[in-house]
Parts: C-alpha cells; sequence; structure tokens
C-alpha cells in the first residue's frame, strides 16, 4: 500500500509543469504552443530566454529531489527507488496538462543528484561537453541518459541492483521522449544550442 501511495504521490508532483506555469504567469504564453511544443527546459529556454529556461531547470531538478525525499520518507531506498521513476513519468506525461509534458532530463537530474551524487555530476559534465562540441542539447539529453546506467555499474560500489534497473527505465523514456530529435538528429535538421525557433 505504501508503495502505491508513493508513486501516486511522486507522479503528482511530477506532473507539475514548471515550464507551463512560468510561462503562463511570466509571459501570458502556453510554451506547448511554440517551439518544439515540449513543456520543458530547452524548449522555455528557447522560447522564453536565459531566465525563465534557468528558472524551469531549477524547479524541474528540485521536484525530482522533492519526490524522492518524499518516498525516503514514506517506505526507505525503495520508496526513494520508486518516486524516481514516477516522478519522471508525471514529468513526461502530466495529468494536470492533458498528458503533454516534458523530456523528463532536468527532473531525472534531480533524482541522480539525490540518490547518487557523484554519477550526476559526472553525467552534467559530459552533458555539457557534448553541447559545447556539437551544439546539440538533444544529443548531449541521449548520450547522457546511455551513459548512466553505464556508471551505475562501473562508478557505484557495491552494484545496486534497484539503482541500475531505475537508471535503465529513465534512460528508455528520455530516449523515447527525444524519438523526434533522433529523427531530425538523422536528417540534419534538429535545432542548435542559441537557435530561435517559432
Amino acid at each position: 500500500m505504501n508503495g502505491i501511495l508513493t508513486a501516486i504521490i511522486s507522479y503528482l508532483v511530477g506532473s507539475f509543469s514548471s515550464a507551463y506555469v512560468l510561462g503562463k504567469v511570466l509571459m501570458k504564453k502556453d510554451i506547448r504552443a511554440y517551439g518544439s511544443g515540449n513543456a520543458g527546459t530547452t524548449n522555455a529556454f528557447r522560447v522564453f530566454g536565459k531566465k525563465i529556461g534557468a528558472m524551469t531547470f531549477i524547479f524541474d531538478m528540485l521536484k525530482g529531489m522533492l519526490a524522492v525525499y518524499i518516498g525516503g520518507r514514506i517506505m526507505g531506498y525503495n520508496g526513494e527507488i520508486i518516486s524516481g521513476l514516477f516522478v519522471v513519468v508525471g514529468h513526461n506525461w502530466p495529468v494536470f496538462f492533458k498528458f503533454k509534458g516534458g523530456r523528463g532530463i532536468a527532473t531525472s537530474f534531480g533524482v541522480l543528484l539525490f540518490l547518487y551524487w557523484p554519477i550526476a555530476i559526472i553525467s552534467f559534465v559530459f552533458f555539457v561537453a557534448v553541447v559545447l562540441i556539437t551544439r546539440y542539447v538533444s544529443l548531449g539529453s541521449i548520450l547522457c541518459a546511455i551513459l548512466v546506467p553505464i556508471l551505475s555499474i562501473t562508478i557505484r560500489k557495491p552494484f545496486d541492483i534497484s539503482y541500475f534497473i531505475l537508471t535503465v527505465v529513465l534512460a528508455i523514456m528520455a530516449i523515447f521522449r527525444h524519438r523526434d530529435n533522433i529523427k531530425r538528429l538523422i536528417q540534419g535538421k534538429e535545432y542548435k544550442i542559441g537557435q530561435k525557433v517559432k
């Protein structure tokens, strides 16, 4: 029963869309109608600028950390793992916003930062390096999603099967949510960082 409660609470926390709320309150715009149509950090940067983009990243990261904290308070480490999964599910498919959310990268980062910060930091540095070299945020996100499960095997000792499974599922969700970006990358039509879209 506690597991179900933890999953529901985490999903609802994740369903709070920072990009949508900040866009509506500060810019009077629905971010889902602009840019890539994605209610996440990258599109917030692209459509609304650095200030709102940074705020979106911070809030999305913090809700990941908050959900994991709550899960831990309810049922310990297993609760943290459950919360880490369902807060990202909520972010990607939010019940409050017709299941149209983000891609889960910032929220996943918050989850990883809370659970085992060394992997989160290594992944973040890798992400920044990829973006600086290629100018593609989506490519950095996709490669990071692939890297994290590998790090969970090679960096985290002793090996934690629950944590590993969580990272694999988060990676699968991230790659799935980036499927349109993958198509554009293959076609050479993907948006680069700093490129404005209508």
